[in-house]
């Protein structure tokens, strides 16, 4: 078996780069001795949401949660349609799912992989409530049409930003583009914790204030509870760890984007291999770097028996799983997401990918 000289991503040197001020982070809160809901966490809210030119941020147990919970602040419930991306990852589907919604599935744009606007407006009804874009991979979808669809039908927009971190729209960064934005602190995550984190961004006070309390067993006052809650906190831990590392999120991102670049100039003119593509007024932190091929599978074996390391975002699309089968949505029905589950292939990526690596992975793919 061929050792790995590439890894898909290198998150142990994100702790190797920062171990000291990690160390310093951590150990200031086992000193402390509080671990829920202190000053680190309402720190973090706040660094977060002045970096997603936000009102509030209210920090969540991890992505699901946060999608679930902004769902449950609007009153979404059972007799309700939401709008999902039919190539999502299934947690954007998931979060309607737990508060009794219908999943409604739109195709996504061929070229961006993200939500077509111009296919949303015949999905809605009498019972839409909201639409979830996502920013898939790290690109912001095309938000501008999306609101205004949403404004003329008096729906809800939450952007899906759990990719998107340090992400632009026309000057807006991803978190500030809608009535409300979730966030995932995955470690893979362009800002990763070490273990499960979340957020939810928005702007909204009356709307900040519920969904700290939903987020906290329905109550603001302990022992008193205003709603049935659920318990998705983001920790003391990790919201300091995350605050060390969201000093560095835009270098590591500027980091991620020279590593695009080397692959859009080492890949360009290979034929039979589709590259992403970030139109005018679009800035992707690139949490991902997918390309297209017919012949993914082939060229995933060649490159592994390289020694570089890719997945898969992702194989089969959500309406084809069988946590879904109960919606009896015959295969064939969305067939660019079927498209995209047969021929997409993430390359490494990662703050940590130089340029020579990203430069041998290019050759290996020429080869």
């Amino acid at each position: 078996m061929i050792a790995t000289k590439i890894p898909f991503l290198n998150v142990k040197e994100d702790y190797f780069e920062l171990e000291q001020e990690l160390k310093k982070a951590a150990d200031k809160v086992f000193k402390k001795g509080w671990y829920i809901l202190g000053d680190e966490v309402t720190n973090f809210e706040a660094e977060f949401a002045a970096y997603t030119q936000s009102r509030h941020c209210i920090g969540v147990g991890n992505g699901l949660d946060a999608l679930t919970l902004i769902l449950m602040a609007y009153d979404v419930k059972s007799g309700d349609e939401v709008i999902v991306p039919s190539n999502t990852y299934i947690a954007t589907a998931l979060a309607v799912s737990r508060v009794g919604a219908k999943v409604i599935f739109v195709e996504p744009e061929k070229t961006t992989h993200n939500l077509d606007p111009t296919l949303i407006e015949k999905s809605v009804t009498k019972n839409t409530k909201a639409i979830i874009p996502v920013h898939l991979y790290g690109l912001p979808a095309d938000m501008d049409p999306i609101n205004c669809i949403a404004e003329k039908y008096q729906l809800k927009v939450i952007e899906d930003a759990c990719q998107a971190h340090g992400s632009e729209y026309k000057g807006r960064k991803a978190g500030s583009l809608a009535n409300a934005a979730a966030f995932s602190f995955y470690p893979g995550k362009n800002l990763g914790a070490f273990g499960d984190g979340g957020a939810i961004t928005i702007n909204d006070d009356n709307l900040a204030e519920k969904i700290r309390s939903l987020r906290n067993y329905g109550s603001q006052e302990k022992y008193f509870n205003e709603y049935q809650g659920i318990n998705s906190r983001l920790d003391e831990l990790q919201a300091a760890l995350l605050r060390v590392k969201l000093k560095y999120l835009d270098d590591w991102n500027l980091r991620r984007r020279k590593a695009a670049e080397e692959y859009q100039s080492g890949l360009s003119t290979l034929e039979g291999l589709a590259l992403p593509i970030e139109p005018d007024g679009f800035k992707s932190c690139w949490h991902l770097y997918v390309v297209q091929s017919k012949n993914r599978d082939q060229l995933q074996k060649k490159l592994s028996a390289q020694g570089i390391g890719t997945l898969i975002h992702y194989p089969l699309p959500p309406y084809q799983q069988e946590a879904y089968s109960n919606l009896k949505i015959k295969t064939g029905t969305f067939p660019i997401a079927d498209e995209l589950g047969e021929s997409v292939l993430s390359l490494p990526m990662g703050p940590h990918l130089d340029t020579e690596s990203a430069n041998y992975v290019c050759q290996m793919i020429q080869n």
